[in-house]
C-alpha cells in the first residue's frame, strides 16, 4: 500500500485546489492512500532560527508528514504569476530536511491558468531535489466555478477516471524510482 500526501497551496474556504486534493483522495486507485494535509494556515513563516531542536510542532508535523508519505502530490493557486506565500513557507521549512530529497512529487492543476506558478513551482521542487513525476499532468479546470459547481466537475465519472490514472501513473512511477534507487 503506498501512503501519498497531497497538498493544496491554498488557504481558501471555497478552494478549487483544495476540493481537487480532497477529490485525489476520494478516487485513490487500489493500492494507494491519499492523505490530504491541512496545516498550511497554522505553519508559523519560516525562520532558519528556528530549526532543529526549535522546530515549531506544526513544521514538525509537516515535515513527518512528507518523510512519512511514499510520495507527495501539491495542488497550487496561482498569485501575482507566483506560487501562493503558504505554501511556499510550507516548502522552506522542508529544504534543510531529509524529507524531499528524491522524494517523488507530482502536480495537479484546477485552473489551465496558473502557467506561471505552474513553472516557479516546478522550479522550486526540482531545486528541492524532488523526484518530480512530469509524464502526465492532472489538470481539471475549477476555474471560478461555484462549489457545487465544482463537485459536479469532479463527480463526473470522467474525472474520476482521469484522477484515478493520473495517481496510478504516480504509483508506477514512486514504484520505478523505488527500484532505480536500491
Amino acid at each position: 500500500m503506498l501512503n501519498i500526501l497531497a497538498i493544496s497551496g491554498s488557504l481558501r474556504a471555497a478552494s478549487t485546489n483544495s476540493a481537487l486534493v480532497s477529490a485525489l483522495a476520494r478516487n485513490a486507485p487500489t493500492g494507494c492512500r491519499v492523505a490530504v494535509h491541512d496545516g498550511l494556515a497554522r505553519l508559523p513563516i519560516f525562520n532558519p532560527d528556528d530549526e532543529g531542536d526549535r522546530t515549531p510542532d506544526e513544521a514538525s508535523r509537516l515535515i513527518e508528514a512528507v518523510s512519512r508519505a511514499d510520495g507527495v502530490i501539491v495542488s497550487c493557486p496561482e498569485y501575482a504569476h507566483g506560487v501562493p506565500g503558504g505554501l511556499k513557507n510550507a516548502l522552506d521549512w522542508l529544504v534543510s530536511r531529509d524529507a524531499a530529497i528524491d522524494k517523488p512529487a507530482m502536480l495537479a492543476h484546477a485552473s489551465p491558468r496558473s502557467l506561471y506558478a505552474r513553472a516557479a513551482l516546478a522550479e522550486i521542487m526540482r531545486t528541492m531535489s524532488f523526484a518530480l513525476y512530469e509524464r502526465a499532468a492532472l489538470e481539471i479546470p475549477l476555474l471560478g466555478k461555484k462549489p457545487p459547481e465544482v463537485e459536479m466537475i469532479l463527480g463526473d465519472e470522467a474525472n474520476q477516471r482521469a484522477m484515478r490514472e493520473a495517481v496510478q501513473g504516480f504509483m508506477d512511477f514512486i514504484r520505478a524510482s523505488a527500484a532505480s534507487s536500491s
